[in-house]
């Protein structure tokens, strides 16, 4: 029997889950405190409201995390929207998060990962680091945009569950 090495469960859902969605308007202000008047451009590429590819982190009954992801070319997502409370740091919860996406995409045939976050979020960048993400020149939107920094990863074919 396997033993669960961590107290998290996870939740696979659509960007319609209020959980989901109270976690995003806290994410949505901090990433405005710490992007300043940049803030509203990145926002307009953070809509949730149709995303399909959602998972939420429960420690308990309480939802301590979250991430998605979207398709944005055949074969390649784009994470987005993970995010983790203050006082839920550091007890490995965004990592979780972030596996369970990768290991989902994967599920769906996708064999790689993108992400964009920016130079004003040093833990994110630690994590993505952390987790096998490797620096690739801003793509998309996020081009020419100097406080962007992004990331690919190639992801493990994981046969449908």
């Amino acid at each position: 029997m396997k033993e669960n090495l961590h107290p998290f469960s996870f939740e696979k859902t659509e960007s319609f889950n209020t959980d989901f969605i109270h976690l995003v308007q806290f994410l949505d202000r901090e990433l405005a405190e710490r992007d300043g008047s940049e803030h509203a451009f990145y926002a307009q590429f953070n809509k949730i409201d149709a995303l399909r590819n959602v998972v939420v982190a429960y420690e308990n009954e309480t939802p301590v995390g979250c991430g998605a992801f979207k398709e944005i070319a055949p074969g390649t997502v784009e994470i987005k929207r993970m995010y983790v409370p203050p006082e839920h740091r550091s007890k490995g919860i965004a990592s979780l998060v972030l596996s369970e996406l990768e290991k989902w995409a994967a599920t769906l045939g996708f064999h790689t990962a993108r992400l964009e976050t920016g130079k004003r979020q040093p833990e994110a960048i630690r994590l993505y680091e952390k987790n096998g993400y490797a620096l690739i020149p801003n793509y998309g939107q996020y081009a020419n945009v100097e406080n962007s920094v992004c990331f690919e990863k190639q992801l493990i074919s994981v046969p449908a569950q």
